[in-house]
């Protein structure tokens, strides 16, 4: 695993074989960035990653220079990764929260530009996070938020779908006000 672009391009981040993450590929991380370049300024962005799991997105959103990055995960072995790897790169702006993200949705009283979101695959009920970053107000006018999931999920009835992408075997699905 590496980050693609920006301050940290390069750095490998390798985590301990004891994490049962899957991590995005570089190949989609690759795409959906660039796809991203296209849409926003990253220096503005308050950007919270959801199940964030090795940290991945949120180095690479730090790395492109956001204001913050909010990670959350629940497993404390994956959140003291994260933790370390960003106090090893030098990453002051991100903040580990070791928290289930359907609670964390539920109490949050700040909004984001930016929300990612990439619960396992086969999490029973994960779509539920997308109701409750709209019915709790957590995106911020003209934010984006990108749900990652399997291609057997499909969202475009939902009332804020905007969009989605596929590389490989990942599909994003993107929502806006």
């Amino acid at each position: 695993m590496r980050i693609i672009s920006g301050q940290y391009k390069g750095r490998a981040i390798n985590p301990p074989r004891n994490l049962r993450a899957r991590p995005t590929t570089d190949f989609a991380k690759e795409n959906l960035f660039n796809v991203l370049q296209n849409l926003v300024e990253f220096e503005e962005l308050d950007v919270l990653d959801l199940f964030a799991g090795t940290g991945s997105i949120s180095y690479e959103f730090a790395s492109r220079g956001v204001k913050s990055v909010t990670s959350v995960e629940i497993n404390a072995v994956h959140h003291n990764f994260i933790r370390r790897t960003a106090q090893e790169l030098g990453i002051k702006n991100l903040y580990a929260v070791k928290a289930n993200a359907f609670l964390y949705l539920k109490s949050c009283t700040k909004q984001f530009d930016m929300i990612f979101s990439d619960a396992p695959y086969d999490l029973e009920h994960s779509e539920e996070i997308i109701s409750l970053v709209f019915e709790h107000d957590l995106l911020a006018e003209d934010g984006i938020f990108i749900f990652e999931h399997s291609k057997d999920k499909k969202f475009e009835d939902h009332p804020f779908f905007w969009q989605s992408r596929s590389y490989g075997s990942v599909q994003f699905s993107f929502f806006k006000k």
